[in-house]
C-alpha cells in the first residue's frame, strides 16, 4: 500500500490526461534528532521572537515579515500580501518537451519524488506514457504548482513508476568557471595517464546505494545507546593524515608498480600551457544515467 501522497492532481501530454499523485522519494526523518535542554534543570527550552532593539518579546500576531532595502531600512509585507503573490494552480503537470536522457544535467536536480498513478481508471494512461519514455530513453520536462511555488519538474521512467525530480532554476546554480577557474590546463600524456588509466580500471565497480556507510549517525547511534547504557565514552582516535609523496611514485605504489622503472620509450608525463586557464564559459555537462 503506498503512503500518503504530498500531492495530487494530473500528469497531461497534449490531449492524454492521467491523474497521479506524488509522494516523498528522499527523507531525513530517520536520522538522529536533538532537542536542546536547560543543563540545570533538564527541561526543553523554546525559542522566543524578541525586537532587537527593546529586547521585548514580540506576540505571534504582531510578527510580520520584511525585506531588507539596506541602511536598517525594511519593507513589511502583510500575511495577505505574502499569500496573494502565491501562483494559483490548478493541479496539473504539463509536459511541454521531451528530451534525450544522456542530455540530462544533474547540477540542475534538487529533490526526487515518486508518481504513481492515482486509481485503476489512470493506470492503463499511465503505463503507456512510462512505457513510451522507457523505450524512447527520453525524460519529461513538466511545470505545476508544488508548495506554494510554480517548480520545474523532470520526469523520468523508473521501476514500475515514475520519477519526478524538481529542477533548481537556473539562477541558483552557479557558474562552474567561477569555480573551476584557476586550474590550470594541463595535458597528460604517457606512464601517468596509463597507470591512472589502470588503477580506475582495478576499481571498477556498481552503484550500490545500501553499500553506502553513514558513520556521522553511526556515531550518533552509538553514543546514544552507551549514554543510555551508563556505558564509559571512550575518546574516538583521529586518522593519521598520510605522507605527501611524489605523484608518479604514488601512482606506481597504487597500480602495484612501486621501484619499477619506466617502460622504456615512454614519457612520464607532459605538461602544456603552464599557467593557462580555460576561458569562462557554461557549466560542464554532467550526464545522468
Amino acid at each position: 500500500m503506498a503512503p500518503r501522497a504530498n500531492w495530487k492532481g494530473s500528469l497531461k501530454v497534449a490531449e492524454l490526461v492521467c491523474p497521479v499523485a506524488l509522494y516523498t522519494a528522499a527523507s531525513t526523518s530517520e536520522r538522529i534528532a536533538f532537542h536542546t535542554l536547560n543543563r540545570k534543570t533538564g527541561h526543553r527550552v523554546h525559542r522566543q521572537f524578541v525586537d532587537q532593539e527593546t529586547g521585548e518579546e514580540v506576540e505571534r500576531d504582531d510578527q510580520v515579515k520584511g525585506f531588507d532595502a539596506g541602511s536598517g531600512q525594511y519593507i513589511v509585507l502583510e500575511p495577505d500580501e505574502v499569500a496573494s503573490a502565491v501562483p494559483q494552480s490548478d493541479k496539473t503537470l504539463a509536459v511541454s518537451a521531451f528530451i534525450p536522457c544522456h542530455e540530462i544535467d544533474d547540477v540542475y536536480f534538487d529533490r526526487p519524488y515518486y508518481l504513481r498513478p492515482d486509481g485503476e481508471i489512470a493506470e492503463k494512461a499511465f503505463t503507456v506514457l512510462r512505457e513510451g519514455m522507457r523505450q524512447n530513453k527520453v525524460a519529461g520536462l513538466a511545470s505545476t504548482v508544488l508548495f506554494r511555488r510554480v517548480r520545474t519538474v523532470l520526469i523520468r521512467a523508473y521501476d514500475s513508476g515514475l520519477v519526478a525530480t524538481t529542477l533548481n532554476f537556473d539562477y541558483e546554480v552557479r557558474s562552474a568557471a567561477e569555480a573551476f577557474s584557476d586550474i590550470p590546463d594541463m595535458k597528460i600524456t604517457g606512464e601517468m595517464l596509463d597507470l591512472a588509466k589502470h588503477i580506475i580500471g582495478t576499481k571498477e565497480g556498481r552503484f550500490d546505494p545500501s553499500a553506502f556507510d553513514d558513520r556521522y549517525e553511526a556515531a550518533l547511534t552509538e553514543l546514544v545507546r552507551a549514554k543510555m547504557e551508563g556505558r564509559e565514552i571512550k575518546p574516538v582516535k583521529q586518522p593519521q593524515r598520510g605522507k605527501v609523496i611524489d605523484l608518479m611514485e604514488a601512482l606506481r605504489q597504487s597500480a602495484g608498480d612501486a621501484g619499477k622503472p619506466a617502460p622504456e620509450g615512454r614519457k612520464t608525463a607532459a605538461a602544456s600551457g603552464k599557467g593557462s586557464r580555460k576561458s569562462a564559459g557554461a557549466a560542464p555537462r554532467r550526464k545522468a544515467s
